[in-house]
């Protein structure tokens, strides 16, 4: 344990599994009391029970960050167990695969609820806490797809890129608060999202081993690790960047 976390409250949105499970387990390895939230719930129980067998400070709540009420609740909960959070990580997300032209309004509306809506509601929650304290981070989970993007992944990149616009514009609103907004894109990781990629586009499978300078996909510890250091007072002068954890792929020209 380095403990650049110490004292903190980190709560983690999307922990159950992947990127988010990864986040938590360095947060509390940092030694940061952690909330996790997720709709998973079986999952979610699975990731408290092992992080509280580590002695990690820990509690979790079933919650829908699409969702206002759900998000209140949630956010209510963990703050009553652990303390205001002085950390957030949006890391929920979806992927999304679909044609412009067949696209349901319904549908576009489930993508951006996820990946850029539920974001906001999360941020909005903690904040007034984060400003009384004049002490916070936040660390939005947005993808390569926000400047570098592949067919068939339609309006995917739309709502990541939206992720990296909303934390430019918070880090401004809320620097004078001395709260720092970063985010952090990664590529090819290997998650049950990537495995979802891989099982719609096969041919990607092979592919994304040749494409990447590191020749090798990236772990969610790999993440978890520069998410950490972004929450951290490690990175007290870095606010509305974008960090790239793509293994070198969002450099090529081709």
């Amino acid at each position: 344990m380095t403990g650049r976390l110490m004292d903190e409250v980190v709560l983690v949105t999307g922990a159950a599994r992947g990127i988010g499970r990864a986040v938590a387990e360095k947060a509390a390895a940092e030694g940061a009391a952690v909330g996790l939230i997720d709709v998973l719930a079986d999952q979610l129980a699975a990731t408290t029970s092992a992080l509280a067998e580590t002695g990690a400070r820990v509690a979790a709540a079933v919650g829908d960050i699409t969702d206002e009420a759900s998000v209140a609740a949630a956010v209510s909960q963990l703050a009553s167990e652990l303390g205001p959070a002085t950390v957030l990580v949006n890391n929920a997300g979806k992927n999304a695969y679909a044609d412009a032209t067949r696209m349901t309004v319904a549908e576009w509306d489930a993508v951006f609820d996820v990946d850029l809506k539920g974001a906001w509601l999360m941020a909005r929650q903690v904040l007034p806490a984060m400003i009384e304290r004049k002490h916070g981070a936040i660390v939005n989970i947005a993808s390569i797809h926000a400047s570098l993007t592949t067919a068939g992944m339609f309006p995917y990149a739309a709502a990541k890129s939206g992720l990296v616009g909303m934390t430019r514009s918070l880090a401004l609103d809320v620097g004078p608060h001395n709260i720092r907004v970063n985010a952090v894109s990664p590529g090819y990781i290997a998650t049950d999202l990537l495995e979802e990629f891989f099982t719609t586009f096969p041919h990607e499978r092979d592919h994304a081993h040749t494409v990447h300078p590191l020749g090798r996909i990236g772990t969610p510890e790999n993440v978890a690790e520069v998410v950490c250091f972004l929450a951290s007072p490690a990175a007290a002068f870095v606010t509305g960047a974008n960090w790239s954890v793509d293994g070198g792929l969002g450099i090529r020209y081709a």
